[in-house]
């Protein structure tokens, strides 16, 4: 990535805009025009001067990564706020499977770290999940014991953490030769023993954690969304690549794959766009400076925590519903917060986090079935035939 960002800084034809946040789109229908609906720009939170930009163009691609910020826990750094599908659903774009969140099993559980990620790699090499009792427990869940899929892997640990009320279990190497662990993980050694875990001789706590959106903004190979001018790319999008199971390291692979196609796209249809006339600005006049920004992280706070328990790994009809009544009391209360006050990049980011919640849930209570990363205990069997769960939103 280090390379992508210094060579496109040095194309004269690139103008780069850092420290802002996307707000919304700006589109035909949002400005009241008739006819083809079709992306004009977007409005876009100066995070320096906390003034919102009006941003005019022909084509938009939305490369925004997922929404596993949703969870408590998650490998994602803070910015998987679903920012990219919120914004899409807004303008009229339909979404589809966004009941498919994969759980990374192995997340370190550490009061100082964050996102950081166990590689399955451990197991590989012998590693063994244990219970806080030193007991060893997924051969009770699968004959191929940590060596499983990663799904039937999360969805033990989550099991055993929910039978007994844990915050964690362990991942333990240290019957491997010392010489062995440091050798084949010299960077999660060192890494770990910054956390006072010794990993040559101490289990690591570990706790699964939301690491891949599957679902998101349906789009054509050309990486075309439903509005004409706007594309979807990577963890944003929903290509179909994925299904109801990522396989590792294709996230990427899409990545590139579907950019190439947007850029091409984009090349043969650019001389037959004209710019628009110029787009109304902003309009600050009716808010004012917040004075109770602890909504914002109480909101923030509950959602994730909502989400885990209720829309996490194993779920059932009565957790969904329940989630979805919090979910939509939340969305009303931050709605109003987002009217009257002026906006911040917290708030940008929970009012569409709360939003691509409320569609995770719904897509999973209109899934009558367990499939890949979607394991119901009301419907623990797969149906015949796959489909796909499309949500349309208002028009």
């Amino acid at each position: 990535s280090q390379t992508l960002v210094h060579r496109v800084r040095q194309l004269d034809h690139v103008d780069i805009l850092e420290n802002r946040v996307a707000v919304d789109l700006i589109t035909r229908h949002k400005l009241g025009l008739a006819g083809e609906n079709r992306v004009l720009g977007a409005y876009v939170l100066n995070r320096d001067t906390s003034e919102v930009e009006t941003i005019q163009a022909r084509f938009v691609a939305l490369c925004c990564g997922g929404a596993s910020k949703a969870y408590l826990y998650t490998t994602n750094p803070d910015i998987a706020t679903g920012d990219g599908i919120a914004m899409a659903w807004r303008a009229g774009c339909r979404v589809n499977n966004l009941e498919f969140n994969q759980f990374h099993p192995t997340c370190l559980f550490h009061p100082k770290a964050k996102s950081f990620l166990i590689t399955e790699a451990m197991r590989g090499e012998g590693g063994i999940l244990r219970l806080p009792d030193g007991e060893r427990f997924m051969q009770r869940f699968d004959s191929r014991g940590e060596l499983a899929p990663r799904d039937i892997v999360a969805r033990a640990i989550d099991f055993e953490m929910k039978r007994l009320g844990v915050k964690h279990v362990y991942l333990d190497i240290s019957h491997r030769p010392a010489e062995f662990i440091q050798g084949h993980f010299p960077m999660l050694y060192e890494r770990l023993l910054s956390y006072d875990i010794d990993i040559t001789r101490d289990p690591i706590p570990v706790v699964p954690a939301a690491h891949y959106t599957c679902g998101g903004v349906i789009t054509n190979l050309h990486a075309e969304t439903d509005i004409a001018g706007l594309y979807a790319i990577g963890e944003t999008a929903s290509t179909g690549l994925h299904g109801a199971n990522r396989m590792a390291s294709n996230s990427l692979l899409e990545c590139f794959v579907f950019a190439k196609a947007a850029a091409i796209h984009i090349h043969e249809h650019e001389t037959q766009v004209s710019t628009s006339s110029p787009l109304p600005t902003w309009d600050s006049s009716q808010v004012r400076d917040p004075d109770e920004d602890v909504v914002i992280s109480h909101n923030w706070d509950e959602l994730r925590r909502f989400m885990w328990d209720y829309v996490g790994i194993v779920r059932t009809n009565k957790r969904l519903q329940r989630a979805l009544n919090r979910v939509q009391l939340l969305r009303r209360e931050i709605q109003e917060y987002y009217s009257n006050y002026r906006i911040s990049n917290d708030l940008i980011e929970l009012r569409n986090l709360v939003l691509v919640s409320e569609l995770i849930i719904r897509s999973a209570l209109n899934r009558h079935e367990s499939r890949g990363l979607h394991y119901s205990l009301d419907y623990p069997h797969s149906q015949s035939e796959p489909n796909d769960t499309v949500l349309e939103p208002p028009r």
